[in-house]
């Protein structure tokens, strides 16, 4: 077994801890941008007088907008370093968010979630380099799960802030609530987050941005769970995009209940990513991927079956919860295998892995919608899940190859 070191070895458990706490904040910022509003679709669509579509088209602009925007910070942060790019980003996501506010239409809040996605960008790249800047093997793997904990806690409250907002303010109180937590975001930074990118790191290599990309799409790994990671992330996304206009309007919640239902589900992704962190002290990663697609597979099947057999809210919800505890044992498996073969250019290849799984499940989401006329039934939504995981499985063994992926070190 290799005997390296890395820099994070030398932290205590305090510091680690708080490192542990900012940076899953940081991540935060994603989710929070993209699930705060999910709540507000309904109102959006009575007070803009769109369809469903047009507003299922701004969380995918969002989504597209985080997945460009990674491509530039990424790169950057590899060059001149972690901080600076992260706080112009967020500066960005501040001033899109108070923006996206004061929006007269669905046009120019299309505009500004895009410019929104663009600048929490910054935030889930640069937290994800700065801990392979400092940890490796098993170490990597716990701090990225317990990084993913924190992070999972924002798609849990963060529909259930957005339904509470929404009893207390119009739907613009929530884009006032980002702007102030991009606020906080900064503050963060700048007092808590050191530089993890040396200097001498950052002129040792002369690589362009291209030169940078081309070498991190030369690992298969890599490629492979870059779409494995995709259609996971899409069959994920499907489910957002869906879900307030099915549980809020053929199943009949309101704004509060689907904020419950929505963190009860998000409680999977929690339970998923801790499992599988623990897994991965015995197990390769390659493989909790491949139990966890079939359970995913299975899951979204039976969400088509109980649907067609009439079986309503209980036959939708539960097989739900298991789908989406899936993805949770999922995300941690794919930064690791992502990562460890690319610590020389860890911001690159968090970028386009954040790039490629948002800008996919941004391109595909909107399905859900196209298949009917409107959502008002589960099986739209379940087929798209289970079209997306069945070609992670594909991926999975054509590219991935699980048994020639090198044990952990």
């Amino acid at each position: 077994m290799s005997t390296s070191t890395h820099p994070g070895d030398a932290l205590s458990r305090r510091e680690k801890i708080v490192y542990v706490v900012v940076l899953g904040a940081l991540t935060a910022l994603a989710p929070f941008t993209i699930d705060l509003y999910l709540p507000a679709f309904p109102a959006l669509q009575e007070d803009f007088g769109v369809a469903e579509a047009a507003v299922q088209l701004t969380l995918t602009g969002t989504i597209i907008g985080f997945a460009s925007g990674q491509l530039l910070v990424g790169p950057l942060s590899d060059k001149i370093g972690r901080r600076l790019p992260l706080i112009l980003a967020t500066v960005l996501h501040v001033a899109a968010s108070i923006g996206a506010a004061y929006s007269a239409d669905v046009n120019m809040l299309m505009l500004f979630r895009v410019l929104q996605g663009v600048g929490a960008a910054g935030s889930g790249v640069v937290a994800m380099a700065m801990v392979r800047d400092l940890f490796g093997g098993y170490t990597l793997v716990r701090m990225l799960s317990h990084m993913a904990l924190v992070n999972g806690m924002a798609p849990i409250f963060a529909p259930v802030i957005g339904s509470q907002l929404l009893r207390i303010f119009p739907w613009p109180g929530i884009f006032w609530f980002l702007a102030c937590y991009g606020v906080l975001v900064i503050v963060a930074v700048s007092l808590f987050i050191i530089e993890t990118l040396p200097r001498e790191n950052r002129r040792r290599s002369g690589l362009t941005a291209l030169q940078r990309y081309r070498t991190v799409l030369g690992d298969r790994i890599f490629v492979g769970v870059l779409l494995v990671g995709g259609m996971n992330f899409s069959g994920l996304f499907s489910y957002l995009s869906a879900s307030p206009f099915l549980f809020q309007g053929p199943y009949g919640l309101d704004e509060q209940q689907y904020g419950w239902l929505f963190a009860i589900n998000s409680l999977g992704i929690v339970a998923g990513v801790q499992i599988s962190a623990r897994l991965l002290q015995r197990v390769g990663p390659q493989w909790v991927i491949a139990g966890a697609t079939i359970v995913q597979l299975v899951m979204a099947l039976l969400i088509v079956a109980f649907d067609q057999l009439g079986l309503g809210l209980l036959g939708t919800v539960v097989p739900l919860w298991f789908y989406i505890m899936g993805t949770g044992f999922i995300f941690p498996c794919v930064q690791v295998l992502a990562l460890i073969n690319n610590g020389a250019q860890a911001g690159t290849a968090a970028s386009l892995l954040g790039a490629v799984t948002f800008g996919t499940a941004g391109l595909i989401s909107p399905l859900v919608g196209l298949l009917g006329d409107g959502i008002d039934s589960a099986t739209p939504m379940a087929l798209v899940m289970a079209s997306c995981i069945f070609l992670a499985v594909v991926f999975l063994w054509v590219v991935v190859r699980p048994r020639r992926v090198p044990a952990l070190q």
